[in-house]
């Protein structure tokens, strides 16, 4: 008697987390629009939060939210330069300040690395940024990450 074989993902029926119950997407999407509020009333540009989106996509492995905020990241102005270098940001000598305490809370937010490694380098970005930019980074970091769950679980796949 033979095994079948596992079905492969794309052959399995797609389910949609975000379309599976609608009030907790329509919440999730008012916390990401509160999230906005605050990003823009601590002054960051739109640019180094998208730039952080990207990051934070590229570390999960999330198609969909790459592509997405990939194009919002070169509408807000980043250039195509260091999206081209983000995954080798730290070397490439090319990021503002602003831009390298973003990264290093995207990183920090997403990884979670060990209590002593996290917390130097979250203080370090909070000395440089102020509580309010601090803060609203944070929490972009935490909305950004919660957004890839939802579309890898859900395999999204990118539009054409």
């Amino acid at each position: 008697m033979t095994q079948s074989a596992a079905p492969e993902p794309d052959d399995e029926p797609a389910f949609y987390l975000d379309k599976s119950d609608p009030a907790v997407w329509k919440a999730l999407n008012a916390f990401t629009l509160q999230v906005r509020k605050v990003t823009d009333d601590a002054g960051l540009p739109r640019a180094v939060v998208e730039l952080a989106s990207v990051r934070i996509s590229q570390i999960n492995g999330c198609a969909f939210c790459l592509d997405l905020h990939g194009r919002l990241a070169v509408e807000a102005g980043v250039p195509e330069r260091k999206l081209h270098v983000l995954p080798a940001w730290r070397e490439a000598g090319l990021f503002t300040v602003l831009e390298r305490a973003a990264l290093d809370i995207a990183e920090a937010v997403t990884h979670l690395p060990d209590d002593e490694e996290r917390v130097a380098v979250l203080a370090r970005a909070r000395a440089e940024l102020g509580d309010a930019r601090y803060s609203a980074l944070c929490w972009a970091a935490v909305s950004m990450n919660a957004f890839n769950r939802v579309s890898i679980v859900s395999r999204h796949k990118v539009r054409p």
